[in-house]
């Protein structure tokens, strides 16, 4: 019930088009039944006068009968204009609606979800709250009102007709119809579960299939996507058959009142208290208000799946945002010196805290290196720096004041990221470019591929800057991906550029020359270098090694690469290589500044 009122006050700035929707459907309804009733009595009337040789006036019920057949007509277009009008407004709005509430949960909020299930939530739980009011909301308005008006007419020729054809509607409209959602409820919830745990399967299994057609010969993904789809088919069968009873239940109540109309009148014809051509105008009526009532079972048969739509949906943005923006947020300067003081970092669940008591000063123009192996800590610190996360303890401060105190957005308009698992969309390279700096001339996005080594291999593309990338970058090997990425990061001018892994996947000439273009520009923004690669930290105004959590040890590059080795850092590297330095430089009061193990 919580769920349904939500929906419905999501709905609410959409009320005047679906109210005018619902009034227009009634409309066509009664049209049509009215049309029917008034056909059965011209009909009945003119063989009646017939045979009694009595004229009898067709001008007005054949003219009512054309006004009726125009009405429903021209109802059922509007009924569809106005109705889907309201549908789609509904909609366009509820997407951005969804899509704002998803962005503050990014991503750290977000980092146990499925592409796969996200993007189910984004476009196929979205639009099957279409049928919250074309499917469910409207019909059921409609039937009120239509029944309503029908069984009145019936009740002012015969109360006893109005009472029995009544019951027989609210057995067809509401007791069937529950029924219906008793038995469907299931098979409805799990076929919305089932549609997302499709699209999940699908997205990992089109993206990984190089991979799959590696590591799984037996073809195990393929069978669980064989296995969802066969279940997800199961249960639309078993939905499938339960409309097929329930719109013959609907039937058998119509001609059930039929049956009533008949048994009712003939004896108040026999006994002259009701005209003959009356009665086949009250049985075609009560035949006909069955239209109503006949979308009701499958309304609640959409009912769960509708309501477990939107339950997701909630479900999902519900969600505590990892940080909280300020009420009244202060502007970010321009520049300044991004710091970090004692901060700490323990993500939610986890049984080991991923940072402590990190001392770090980014200033203006500074290079700093970090090093250390894979899960030491280094990408929790961009995660802190652009505030994903929030320190705890200690604090991050931006141009002396805590990140806290600013905008999200405001603060990460400050900063140039490439993280370690940049993404690029599927569009073109132009566009994957042009979304660092939207006015870019070509001239600097030209200048930003040369910095980062790829513009040679942009430029021998038939397509130049317009080049198609695919998805997830698909069509470009993983190093010219890198350089993209990394090309994106150098075009926003942003005081400070982070860099995780910039020369990931590269082979070792082209990651020397990529790094010398992009060391060897001057100064003129704060550098922080994270890697587990020796290449590069030469360059570092200060190298500092992490391992656990920790910074274990910091200083200059010329006392640092002796404990960084060469080529890649792995695992034991870094402690062992502090350890033994350590104890090179005891007793001699020199060495490297370490930090408290």
């Amino acid at each position: 019930m919580k769920d349904a009122l939500r929906l419905l006050r999501l709905m609410a700035p959409h009320a005047g088009w679906m109210a005018l929707a619902v009034l227009v459907s009634a409309l066509a309804t009664l049209a049509h039944i009215a049309l029917m009733a008034t056909s059965g009595w011209f009909i009945a009337a003119m063989a009646l006068a017939g045979a009694a040789g009595a004229s009898v006036n067709y001008f007005t019920p054949s003219a009512a009968i054309r006004a009726y057949a125009v009405v429903r007509t021209v109802g059922r277009y509007g009924e569809r204009i106005v109705g889907h009008e309201a549908t789609l407004k509904f909609v366009a709005a509820l997407r951005p609606w969804f899509f704002a509430r998803l962005i503050p949960l990014a991503p750290a909020a977000l980092e146990d979800q499925r592409s796969g299930d996200l993007l189910a939530r984004l476009k196929g739980d979205i639009d099957r709250l279409e049928f919250a009011f074309l499917r469910i909301l409207s019909p059921g308005l409609a039937a009120v009102l239509v029944l309503a008006v029908g069984l009145t007419v019936l009740a002012l020729h015969d109360g006893g007709m109005a009472v029995g054809i009544g019951l027989a509607a609210l057995l067809a409209g509401l007791a069937l119809p529950l029924l219906v959602h008793r038995l469907g409820a299931r098979a409805s919830r799990e076929v919305t579960a089932g549609t997302a745990q499709l699209n999940a399967l699908l997205v990992d299994h089109l993206e990984g299939r190089a991979e799959l057609d590696i590591y799984d010969p037996d073809r195990r993904h393929r069978a669980a996507l064989d296995e969802t789809s066969d279940a997800l088919i199961a249960c639309e069968h078993r939905l499938a058959g339960i409309v097929g009873f329930a719109s013959a239940g609907v039937g058998l109540f119509a001609q059930a009142s039929l049956v009533l109309v008949l048994l009712i009148g003939a004896p108040r014809v026999l006994a002259g208290t009701l005209p003959g051509a009356d009665l086949p105008m009250l049985a075609l009526l009560a035949l006909s208000l069955f239209e109503a009532v006949a979308p009701l079972p499958l309304a609640f048969q959409t009912l769960p799946a509708t309501l477990a739509s939107a339950r997701r949906i909630f479900n999902l943005i519900d969600r505590p945002p990892p940080v909280e923006e300020p009420a009244a947020p202060k502007p970010v300067p321009e520049a300044g010196t991004l710091a970090f003081a004692h901060a700490g970092l323990t993500y939610p669940g986890a049984a080991s805290v991923a940072l402590t008591d990190i001392d770090l000063a980014l200033a203006p123009g500074r290079r700093i290196g970090v090093v250390g192996s894979s899960g030491s800590g280094k990408s929790s610190l961009v995660a802190l720096a652009l505030r994903f996360r929030s320190p705890a303890p200690g604090e991050v401060t931006f141009a002396g004041s805590s990140i806290a105190d600013f905008s999200s957005d405001d603060l990460r308009r400050r900063m140039a990221v490439l993280a370690q698992h940049d993404h690029l969309f599927a569009a073109t390279i132009r566009e994957n470019l042009l979304v660092a700096d939207p006015e870019a001339p070509p001239a600097k996005l030209e200048a930003a591929l040369e910095r980062a080594g790829v513009l040679a291999f942009v430029a021998a593309q038939p397509d130049g800057l317009d080049t198609f990338l695919g998805a997830n970058g698909a069509k470009v090997s993983g190093g010219e991906a890198r350089r993209l990425g990394l090309a994106r990061a150098l075009l926003k001018e942003a005081p400070i550029l982070i860099l995780d892994e910039p020369t990931e996947g590269l082979d070792g000439e082209t990651e020397r020359r990529v790094l010398e273009a992009l060391l060897g520009a001057p100064r003129d923004q704060a550098l922080l270098f994270i890697t587990h690669r020796r290449a590069g930290l030469e360059a570092m105004d200060e190298i500092i090694v992490m391992d656990g959590g920790r910074i274990v040890a910091r200083g200059a590059p010329a006392d640092m690469l002796a404990i960084v080795g060469s080529g890649t850092i792995g695992p034991g590297t870094i402690s062992g290589g502090v350890q033994e330095d350590t104890a090179r430089s005891a007793g001699s009061g020199q060495g490297l500044e370490q930090a408290p193990p």
